[in-house]
């Protein structure tokens, strides 16, 4: 049944047309490989592009009517059909890591696909399908059909064509990142850098000449003809000069490590033309200067590239959030666009028409999308997940998701029965008591309704319940406000971070630094948080110190946790102040 449903979604597949492509001059894209074997700095910039773009999921999607795209259910058709590209998990990583290579230095590449029953190859399963992904260089047209070069062989395509084409015959599938000014045409990052990346190549030659010449790493040794020094072979003799500085040369032969390595040519000229001893070199100002040039040509192809230019440069200054940032600006401008543009291309030539042709009437609304969340997970940012769902302020799912995993990684209901007896075991003492779970750092409601009231106990009336919820709500909002913007002036946010420390709101910003909870006071962060607090207990008749130490304990433990306010915890937080404790 499977076999049926994958032949009979490959016979309906259209190819795109590939008529008009070529009409250009592309031999621009020669030259950037050329630039990728060649130039260390291309390479791992296209590496590091595809090394990201792998570690994304696709998935089945449905653009909702507000523009959001909303997973499709595991068993639909759509999720399917995405699920058996490229062969599944694996294969789709290894197929978005060479985009990023295609994307980044020619910014075109193909995907040719061929039934498995025809192709046997080992790495997909007989009734699948075999995915390649091929170069601008392993693709050509020729009268009116594709020629692809797979391990070695010519493989022909011909254009698909709704009408005509063969059920059994390959298809492939063009991805391209279209030029501005002739979308037909491809474009890539390396293609504006190829210029300077060929003065690069220059500059690296004459730094490799430079420390090849010995002429102009050593210069010349000027001599007077005749100069003699004592020898300490024989009282009274002298040696010749050249003769000493000749045995000096042969050990530097030998040994280029050792110190004799190090002596000029020797030049012996007539005593009359010198006075004395001269040390002439060849250096000249271009020696330092291709140096300098030569960094210079780097940084403004890294400044040229569609990621942080200090991904390339290094992040050696930067500290571990700079660092996370610079990653997060790297994912949103440079990797997630090529993975729009990969995904548009599947679900236009391959998802969409296999659903059309199966009669989904919702045809035009399913999508191939990306999710890059395994790309942002920070170490800290996992710890304070797990924190966080500890004291109830997160889901599982959230927790899943901040820790790299997914929701096939949950329990099914059996082990989650089986997990729920074992800690009920663990949580009876020797007298066969349940031992009660010891009280988590934060107040938690249980409830996932929105707050509008106190609990029962509460001494305040329910008119004045919102209000007082409203107020301490404020009073938690304008204390981390006031932290955040002291943070900015901290030794956890660097001053090369500040500037984009700016673009974070203040009451949000200790969710992205690291702050120990010692450190809450050494910086004096909710130094004058709480000045309105007295006034606003003694509106609702609670003790002011209650009041206050409740919000700052609370407000400390969330900026020390690194995790964000809700306003659904407020009420915990009052109950034991508008029950009358202090």
């Amino acid at each position: 049944m499977a076999r049926r449903e994958l032949a009979a979604a490959a016979s309906r597949y259209t190819s795109r047309k590939i008529r008009g492509r070529g009409a250009g001059d592309q031999t621009w894209q020669q030259r950037t490989y050329d630039m990728y074997h060649q130039v260390p700095e291309v390479r791992f910039a296209a590496s590091w592009i595809g090394n990201a773009m792998s570690g994304a999921r696709l998935y089945a999607g449905r653009r909702a009517d507000d523009g959001t795209i909303e997973q499709a259910p595991d068993e639909h058709r759509a999720s399917e059909i995405v699920a058996q590209i490229a062969g599944g998990p694996d294969g789709q990583a290894k197929m978005l890591g060479a985009f990023g290579k295609h994307l980044t230095v020619p910014g075109e590449g193909w995907i040719v696909v061929r039934p498995n029953d025809q192709v046997l190859s080992p790495y997909s399963p007989e009734d699948g399908h075999d995915w390649r992904v091929l170069s601008v260089r392993e693709v050509r047209q020729q009268q009116g059909k594709l020629i692809a070069e797979i391990e070695g062989e010519e493989v022909p395509i011909p254009e698909g064509d709704p009408d005509t084409m063969d059920p059994d015959g390959p298809v492939a599938i063009r991805v391209w990142d279209p030029d501005p000014e002739r979308a037909i045409e491809a474009d890539s990052p390396v293609r504006s850098s190829l210029e300077l990346l060929e003065e690069l190549l220059l500059l690296n030659a004459a730094v490799k000449a430079i420390a090849r010449s010995r002429i102009t790493g050593r210069g010349l040794l000027l001599v007077p003809k005749g100069t003699r020094f004592p020898s300490n072979q024989q009282q009274g003799e002298e040696d010749d000069l050249i003769e000493v500085f000749m045995t000096i040369a042969e050990t530097a032969i030998r040994d280029p490590e050792s110190a004799a390595a190090t002596v000029p040519i020797l030049l012996e000229l007539p005593a009359d033309t010198i006075s004395d001893f001269k040390h002439v070199t060849f250096e000249s100002e271009f020696d330092e200067l291709a140096l300098k040039l030569r960094d210079e040509a780097v940084r403004r192809f890294a400044t040229g590239l569609e990621i942080p230019a200090e991904i390339l440069l290094g992040l050696g200054d930067v500290n571990h959030w700079g660092a996370w940032a610079l990653t997060s600006e790297a994912i949103r401008l440079g990797i997630e666009p090529k993975l729009g543009t990969v995904a548009y291309a599947l679900t236009q030539q391959w998802l969409r028409p296999i659903l059309e042709s199966e009669g989904d009437p919702d045809w035009h609304r399913w999508l191939v999308w990306y999710d890059t969340s395994p790309l942002r997970v920070r170490t800290n940012r996992s710890e304070t997940a797990l924190q966080a769902f500890d004291r109830g302020v997160i889901s599982a799912e959230a927790l899943r998701r901040e820790t790299g995993f997914d929701d096939s990684d949950a329990p099914d209901e059996e082990e989650q029965q089986e997990r729920n007896g074992n800690q009920g075991n663990e949580g009876q003492d020797g007298s066969g008591e349940e031992t009660p779970p010891p009280a988590p750092d934060l107040p938690v409601d249980e409830s996932e309704a929105e707050p509008d009231t106190l609990p029962a106990a509460a001494a305040v009336g329910q008119d004045q319940a919102a209000g007082l919820l409203a107020a301490a709500d404020g009073l938690i909002w304008n204390a981390l406000t006031t932290a955040g913007e002291k943070l900015r002036k901290t030794p956890a946010c660097p001053r090369s971070e500040r500037a984009r420390a700016r673009d974070v709101e203040s009451a949000r910003l200790h969710t992205l630094l690291s702050v120990q909870t010692e450190q809450v006071e050494q910086w004096r962060l909710l130094d004058g948080a709480w000045s309105r607090a007295p006034e606003i207990a003694a509106r609702y008749g609670l003790d002011s110190d209650c009041l206050t130490a409740s919000l700052d304990d609370y407000a400390r433990e969330l900026i020390a946790a690194g995790v964000e306010h809700e306003y659904r915890l407020v009420p915990s937080l009052l109950t034991a102040c508008v029950g009358g404790e202090s």
